[in-house]
Order: structure tokens, then sequence, then C-alpha cells
């Protein structure tokens, strides 16, 4: 049963509403976002969970049963596999692989003997036949649906019971229940609250692939990242050939995981050791170079920044420009190194990347971003056994990160034979984190510089 109640104006980015039109969305500031939707109220006769309050001790410990994936980057990333009843929302920009990363997943969940449905409200059952023979699928039960009516959808899960839905994607899916169109705010979470229903009734792990915005963010209102389970987000640059799936939300494991892919004519490949991956092509003493060994989720990693300073061109409006890096971090260790350091940067043009495509956002990388810049206004190349880490204060001082063993551990398995880090870190590891290895303490920017240059 519904109740029409009349109509309102709906933010198609933020979900902001209103009584009426206006040009420019309040909430996120977006122009022309505001749609006009049939205000209505859906009353499921469902029923629910027990209303009589319960004793902690009496209640049973959930079946948190997990799934493995075929692919033990994603398993790493899902917190050890794929829960049942569970709800996994991957977004990503349009073309970066979510597709391809899901029918291979498919392919693997099959592989057990239990079907597995993929619905597509996207693409023909033949366009999906023709990236299914490049991912080498044959005989597995995966059953393709192109469909985009949410009852038909469910009609057929609640027939076969597969081992996993997945639903390519969530926007283009509408319920008949709602006369708005499909991919309004007001469909996408009914659309939504019907499949994280049918999870939880049959436990069966419920895969949505989602559109992102143009600033990266998931398409549609914030409530439907709450509504479910676990939010991914795939990602990665046109013109590299790698891609990331990183956690933004996860209810039954750790957060800020990430799983690294390359992808390939035979679909996407996992990447076990990232850091050679990402190393492989680094110049030979080059300057303004350095490595720096950075944590992303739980995993350890190195990376190269790479710094350029040169003499402007643009006379008194030098530039400045990060790519991967925090823009605004980077102007304060600018900063930072002239006031502290004395050296001047106002006829200087300064470039910073992190190669790879990658993005960073620990402070641990500070100590790295001085170094290379410094390496290049000397135009001396920094030790090539040489890796770092460590935050730099506004004092100039070096202070202590996390993890500092893993880090050390995985410069080690790389081959490198330095690594600098914070004192207060150094000081507080063991004896056997620094065996077949030299770890260089420093406790401010002064003395980093003295010990490389």
């Amino acid at each position: 049963m519904k109740m029409k109640r009349g109509t309102f104006f709906s933010c198609q980015n933020c979900g902001f509403r209103s009584p009426k039109w206006l040009g420019r969305c309040p909430e996120c500031g977006e122009f022309s976002t505001m749609v006009e939707e049939l205000e209505e109220e859906t009353l499921n006769e469902e029923e629910g969970g027990s209303s009589q309050p319960l004793l902690y001790g009496e209640i049973k410990p959930a079946n948190n049963q997990r799934i493995p994936v075929g692919i033990e980057q994603f398993n790493n990333v899902l917190g050890g596999g794929l829960v049942l009843g569970s709800v996994v929302l991957i977004g990503g920009e349009p073309g970066i692989g979510k597709s391809t990363l899901l029918l291979q997943v498919s392919r693997d969940l099959a592989a057990s003997g239990q079907p597995v449905l993929y619905v597509s409200g996207e693409e023909s059952l033949e366009q999906i036949k023709l990236r299914g023979e490049r991912l080498r699928l044959k005989d597995e039960k995966v059953y393709l649906l192109a469909e985009t009516g949410l009852e038909k959808i469910i009609n057929a899960a609640d027939q076969m019971k597969p081992r996993a839905l997945i639903i390519d994607s969530v926007q283009t899916i509408y319920s008949p229940h709602l006369t708005s169109s499909p991919g309004t705010i007001s469909q996408v979470r009914e659309v939504t609250n019907r499949l994280f229903r049918l999870a939880k009734k049959n436990q069966i792990p419920v895969f949505l692939i989602g559109h992102i915005t143009k600033d990266g963010t998931l398409a549609g209102p914030k409530s439907l990242e709450h509504m479910v389970d676990v939010v991914l987000l795939f990602e990665g640059e046109r013109d590299h050939s790698h891609r990331v799936l990183r956690v933004m939300k996860n209810r039954f494991g750790p957060v800020s995981e990430l799983a690294i892919f390359e992808m390939s004519q035979s679909g996407l490949r996992a990447i076990d050791n990232p850091s050679a991956f990402f190393l492989k092509e680094r110049p030979q003493n080059e300057p303004g170079s350095v490595i720096v060994s950075t944590i992303k989720g739980s995993r350890p990693l190195l990376v190269e920044i790479q710094a350029l300073v040169s003499s402007t061109i643009f006379m008194g409006n030098p530039r400045r420009m990060s790519i991967g890096l925090d823009h605004y971090r980077v102007a304060m260790l600018l900063a930072l190194t002239e006031k502290k350091i004395g050296y001047s940067f106002a006829g200087e043009d300064i470039y910073l990347n992190v190669a790879g495509g990658l993005s960073l956002d620990e402070p641990a990388s500070d100590l790295g971003v001085v170094l290379a810049v410094i390496s290049s206004v000397k135009n001396v190349p920094l030790p090539r056994e040489l890796a770092v880490f460590g935050e730099v204060g506004l004092s100039g001082e070096i202070r202590s990160v996390n993890q500092p063993a893993a880090r050390i551990r995985e410069a080690k398995l790389l081959g490198f034979e330095m690594v600098m880090m914070p004192a207060g870190n150094l000081q507080q590891l063991e004896a056997e984190n620094q065996q077949g290895i030299r770890c260089l303490g420093v406790s401010s920017i002064r003395q980093a510089l003295a010990k490389v240059f």
C-alpha cells in the first residue's frame, strides 16, 4: 500500500529536499540539480525482528560466514572474504573496469558449482557475452539477466537463490511503485532498500555498481552509503594500466584497505607486490627522486616522489603544482623549508609528482617531499639505496609515525640498504627490526639534510 502526498524538489547530488524549485542547491552548492519528484510513502508489511528488548547475554552471535573470492587481493579488501547477506557498493568512473572486475568475481564464485546472477541494466546479453569470452568464462554457472525492473530482478533472485547477486548498475534499476525516473534519489534509495532486505532475508551477498560524480564522490545521497554494509571505490588514471580498489566503509573488516590491479586484454590481474611494480621504472641517479615508505590501509608500500625545481618564466607568480599530494600540505612544507633552512623559492617553479598515478595522503611522506625538493635544487641525487619516512612539524622537527617496523620490513624486501626515519621511531624499534638494514634516526630537517648532502 502507498500514499501520495504531493510533490517536492530533490537535489540529485546530495539529496536535499525543497518544496519549491531552486536554481542552486543550498546544501551542496550545485546548479540545476533540483528535480521534481512525487512524494510517496511505501508501507511495508514485511515482518521485522523482535519488538521486545533482549538481554545482551541472551543474544546469539551472528553467523558471519565468509565466502572466499578467487581474487586474493579482493578477499583482503573485504576483510577476509564475502560475508553472507552483505551488500557491497562499488563506485568508480565509467570505463574504469567495475563491470570487468565483478564479472571476474562472478566467474570465481560460480566455480564452486553454485549459480551467480549477474543483472545488467546498461548492456545487452550479447555485449556481456563478448566481455565474458575475453575473461575466459566457459561453463561456469553465471546467469545473465538484462533487466531494469526491480520486481523482476527480485523474483528471479528468489527463484534461483544464487550464491551472489550483482547489479550493474544501481542507477539504472527502477521500482514500479514510484513514479520518479530511474536514477533519481527516490528510486536509488528504494531500490537499494529492497535489495538490502533481499540480501538479509535470503543471506545472499549483493554487489551494487554505482557511478561517481565529477568530484569523485558516489552519485546519489550520502544516505545510500549508510544503507549498505561495504563501500568500495575503484579508481585509476586512464593513462595508466593499474587500478586501485580501496575501502571507504566496511562493517565486517578494517577500513582504508586497498588492492592494486593491472588492466590487461584478458581482464584485471592482481598485483601481489605493488612496491616492485611501481618502482620498476625508477630512473638511475636522477636528482629530485626519493623513495617513501608509506602505509596504504594495512599494507606497507614503497612509492617514488619526484620533484623538479626550475627558474620560473612567470615573473612574480611562480608555479606550484603537485600530483598525488595534498596541495596545501606541499605549500606548508615549502614555506617551512624557506623559513627553517634558508632556501628561497621566490623565483622558482616547483613541480611534484607521485610516480605511477598513486595518491599519498598520510603525513609520513613529508620528509620525502622535502628531500626531493632539496635534491632538485642542489641537482644532487639521493643515495639510490635509501628509503625515507617521517612527518615534518612546523618547527622543522621530524615527528614519529605509525607502523615503523612494517615500513622497514618492506624496504628490506625490496633490497634497500638504508632507511631514514624519525629518531622517536628508531628508539621504539626492537633490535630484530633493524637487522640487515641501516637505520638513520633524525630529529629535524637540518639533521636529515646533513646526513644525505
